[in-house]
């Protein structure tokens, strides 16, 4: 199985932390799926066996039902990927990726820009879309109730 992973610095950790706990403030009180962490390995491809480690992935109880115990990697796309862009990440490198998460089946990724404090939504046969620090982030039909100003997932 290949499988890159690289440890990141303060400020990717600090984000991931704070969009999984926004994240899961909306997802657990209503039970509507789980949250995977970096650890949480996506079977993307079986020849050759292909695992993918997004920073955050939301899988909803529709595509995982509730109780389903995985011991293995997932092989059910994510509804909701979500990449913090490390300093050693290329914008090409980045735009394939979030393309390789669309393309297995992902219906929302957002890359997130520390350095430029931008967010870029990508979506299935749509344009990418960029949020900037005065826009509002939603998880749209995939967490309707998720809702935060892009300025907050920036501050310390």
């Amino acid at each position: 199985v290949f499988c890159p992973t690289m440890p990141t610095n303060e400020e990717h950790a600090q984000i991931v932390m704070k969009l999984g706990w926004l994240i899961g403030n909306v997802v657990h009180p209503g039970k509507l799926g789980r949250i995977l962490g970096t650890d949480g390995g996506v079977l993307i491809e079986t020849d050759p066996p292909t695992v993918r480690e997004p920073d955050i992935a939301f899988i909803s109880s529709d595509r995982r039902p509730p109780g389903t115990v995985v011991r293995n990697y997932t092989e059910v796309p994510p509804d909701l990927v979500v990449e913090v862009v490390s300093p050693s990440d290329s914008v090409r490198g980045t735009n394939d990726k979030a393309r390789m998460w669309i393309n297995t089946g992902v219906q929302l990724v957002w890359v997130i820009w520390p350095e430029t404090k931008m967010i870029e939504v990508h979506r299935p046969a749509q344009p990418v879309t960029t949020l900037r620090e005065t826009d509002t982030l939603t998880a749209e039909n995939i967490l309707p109730q998720f809702t935060v100003p892009v300025a907050n997932i920036f501050d310390a």
